[in-house]
C-alpha cells in the first residue's frame, strides 16, 4: 500500500493506472475510520481496480466554534485499517497542499444546501463540495463512494458531479450501525455511556416514522411533533432539525408522499449526531 502526502506522485501512479487501463475507485474521508469508512472500501475493492482512499481533515466545512482542532486523527491506526481492507493508495495532504497559499476558488450547490445541516452549520457545504471537487480533480476516479449516513452530502455530490459534467459514477452505501441501532460516526466517541445510551434514541424514532408512513399516515406535521417528543424525552439534547423532506431535492413534504428522506441532527453532549432513513410513501409501496 502506497502513503502519499503530495498530490504529483498521486497523479504519477493514478496516471500509469488509467494508461493501464485499470477502473479507479476513490473513498474520500476526513480519517477516524471505522466500519463505515471500511464498507465502503469494501465496495470499491469488491469493483475497482484501484482503491484510492483520502484522509484529510478539511477545515473549510467546520463552522467557527465548531470541533476543527478536537476533531480525532488517529493516523497510525488509520492506515492499518487501509492496509487490512486492500487499499492501493492512501492520500493524506496537508492543509497547504490542498489549500495553496492564495487560494481563491470555491465551489457552491445552491439550492440544496440551504436546508437540514446547511441551515445550522454556515458554509458547511461550500466547504465539502470545494474539497470534494479538488479531489475529484486530483485523483479522477471512475467511482467514488459515499454513505447514506450522510444524505444531504451525497445527494449535494451527485448533483455537482451531474452539473459539472464529470464522468465520475457516485454510489451511495448503506448507512452501517451498530446492534442497538445507532449510526456509526466518528463523533460518537464524544459520547458518555449514558449519552450513548440515549443517542439510541434517534434510530428509534427513525424507524417508528418509517412504519407510521408506510402505515399510511401523511401527516407530516403531526410526525415531525411526536418524533420530536420521543427525542427529547429520552433526554437533555438539542435538536438542529426532524424534517421529512423530498428524497431527490430535498423540499420539505407538508404530507408525506412519494420517495421521502426522513431527517434529524441532535445534539447530545459534545456531540452532533445525524442520521436519516429513506422511505417510499407511494400507495402501491405502502
Amino acid at each position: 500500500m502506497k502513503h502519499l502526502c503530495t498530490v504529483s506522485p498521486l497523479c504519477d501512479y493514478l496516471r500509469a493506472a488509467r494508461q493501464a487501463g485499470k477502473r479507479i475507485g476513490f473513498v474520500p474521508t476526513m480519517g477516524a475510520i471505522h466500519e463505515g469508512h471500511r464498507s465502503l472500501i469494501r465496495a470499491a475493492r469488491a469493483n475497482c481496480d484501484e482503491v484510492v482512499v483520502s484522509i484529510f481533515v478539511n477545515p473549510t466545512q467546520f463552522a467557527p466554534g465548531e470541533d476543527y482542532e478536537a476533531y480525532p486523527r488517529p493516523l497510525e491506526a488509520d492506515l492499518a485499517a487501509c492496509q487490512a481492507e486492500g487499499v492501493d493508495v492512501v492520500f493524506c495532504p496537508g492543509t497547504d497542499e490542498m489549500y495553496p497559499p492564495g487560494s481563491a476558488t470555491s465551489v457552491s450547490v445552491t439550492g440544496l444546501t440551504e436546508a437540514l445541516c446547511g441551515a445550522h452549520r454556515s458554509g458547511h457545504f461550500v466547504g465539502v463540495t470545494t474539497v470534494v471537487a479538488k479531489l475529484f480533480n486530483i485523483v479522477q476516479p471512475d467511482v467514488a463512494y459515499f454513505g447514506q449516513k450522510d444524505a444531504q452530502q451525497a445527494i449535494v455530490i451527485q448533483r455537482m458531479t451531474r452539473d459539472l459534467r464529470w464522468p465520475i459514477e457516485i454510489v451511495v452505501c448503506p448507512t452501517v450501525r451498530e446492534a442497538d441501532g445507532l449510526a456509526l460516526s466518528s463523533r460518537n466517541r464524544y459520547l458518555t455511556a449514558q449519552q450513548r445510551k440515549q443517542a439510541t434514541c434517534l434510530s428509534t424514532t427513525l424507524n417508528w416514522a418509517k412504519d407510521q408512513i408506510e402505515a399510511g399516515q401523511h401527516d407530516t406535521a403531526a410526525l415531525l411533533a411526536e418524533m420530536q417528543r420521543k427525542i427529547e424525552v429520552a433526554g437533555p439534547c438539542t435538536i438542529d432539525y426532524i424534517e421529512i423532506v423530498d428524497a431527490a431535492n430535498l423540499a420539505p413534504q407538508p404530507s408525506a408522499e412519494g420517495p421521502c428522506l426522513i431527517a434529524l441532527a441532535v445534539r447530545i453532549g459534545k456531540s452532533r449526531l445525524i442520521d436519516n432513513l429513506l422511505v417510499d410513501a407511494t400507495p402501491t409501496n405502502r
